[in-house]
């Protein structure tokens, strides 16, 4: 009975032993890539926003109630058109306050200047009159350019591009009511960020891209580069000129592709092979090798291979992190991108 017992352990031992032996010949499934041959292009990545390329916003400059706001967005204004107006009540009574005083101050003066003639006063007294008048003068010219700040002017000839702010709401200095330009031609305004910058150049080819035309990619130029990059962001303004044809409208976001070096006829293999600077290949007897390369640009979805892999080789994708080098692999060929 024990001698059984004994004889059935070794069995199932036995059993144990041979399906975990099995199962560490057994291959793993993997799926590989061949490389291809085609066109590697080193891009920098950035946002950017749709914008006329002379426009101008129309801001105030005085915590006010708005009373009036025109409804003229999308028609023509010229320079110095009345686009709205604050409250200047305040303003208009301190000027009539000023203008009161200063007839007093003439009267004054036209009194010294009777006395001055007939020797009744000094001419210290009729220098202090004039200079009274002088100053009220001058506070009364401030009192009536300040008006002008109650008035919102276009402060170039243009379209009425957007409007903000409603009539009774107290307006904010520096608070944007209006935008004033032209709907063409445009721009792309984009930050890059400033580990970039030194690729971008004036005169490289950009790929730009919307969300609300998703099949119809734009080709742009880099136009200018702001010489001061803003510390805070770490970015750089870089200017865009778009085609005539461009289909976007102002203030449209885009994704913005900057091309600054391409490579004809490069080897090329997903970038999801990669671990580092290497990847794993099938060997003709089935089982994984990892090999070491030189990688030359790196794209969102492929890397362009320098040196260190054959055209003909059999690239496991994704790295299969958990594959031992020399483990006998099934592969199976990636489905082709579409």
């Amino acid at each position: 009975m024990g001698i059984a017992r004994w004889v059935v352990g070794l069995g199932l031992v036995a059993a144990v032993a041979g399906g975990a032996y099995a199962w560490t010949i057994r291959p793993l499934p993997v799926t590989v890539a061949s490389p291809t041959r085609g066109t590697a292009a080193e891009v920098v990545y950035a946002a950017g926003v749709v914008e006329p390329r002379r426009w101008a916003k129309v801001t105030t400059v005085v915590r006010r109630h708005i009373i009036d706001l025109c409804h003229c967005e999308g028609q023509p204004v010229i320079a110095g058109q009345i686009l709205g107006r604050l409250d200047d009540q305040d303003a208009r009574a301190a000027m009539r306050e000023l203008e009161a005083r200063e007839q007093f101050a003439k009267g004054e003066l036209d009194r010294a200047v009777d006395l001055l003639e007939r020797r009744v006063t000094s001419q210290q007294a009729y220098e202090r009159a004039s200079a009274e008048l002088g100053q009220v003068r001058a506070a009364l010219a401030a009192a009536r350019a300040k008006l002008d700040d109650y008035i919102l002017r276009a402060p170039l000839e243009g379209i009425v591009l957007r409007r903000d702010g409603e009539v009774g709401e107290v307006a904010e200095p520096g608070q944007i009511l209006f935008w004033v330009g032209n709907p063409k031609p445009l721009e792309v305004v984009a930050d890059v960020n400033e580990e970039d910058i030194p690729k971008v150049q004036a005169g490289q080819s950009v790929l730009l891209r919307s969300d609300a035309f998703p099949d119809r990619p734009v080709t742009a130029t880099v136009a200018s580069i702001t010489p001061k990059g803003d510390p805070v962001a770490k970015t750089y303004r870089v200017r865009l000129a778009l085609p005539d044809d461009a289909p976007f409208l102002v203030g449209m976001s885009v994704d913005v592709n900057i091309i600054v070096r391409t490579v004809d006829s490069a080897l090329k293999i997903p970038r999801g092979a990669l671990d580092g600077a290497a990847v794993m290949v099938v060997r003709a007897d089935q089982t994984a090798e990892r090999v070491a390369l030189k990688i030359g640009i790196r794209g969102a979805r492929e890397v362009e291979v320098i040196e260190g892999l054959p055209a003909d080789a059999r690239v496991i994708v994704p790295y299969p992190v958990a594959l031992k080098v020399g483990q006998r692999v099934a592969p199976t060929a990636a489905p082709a991108e579409r």
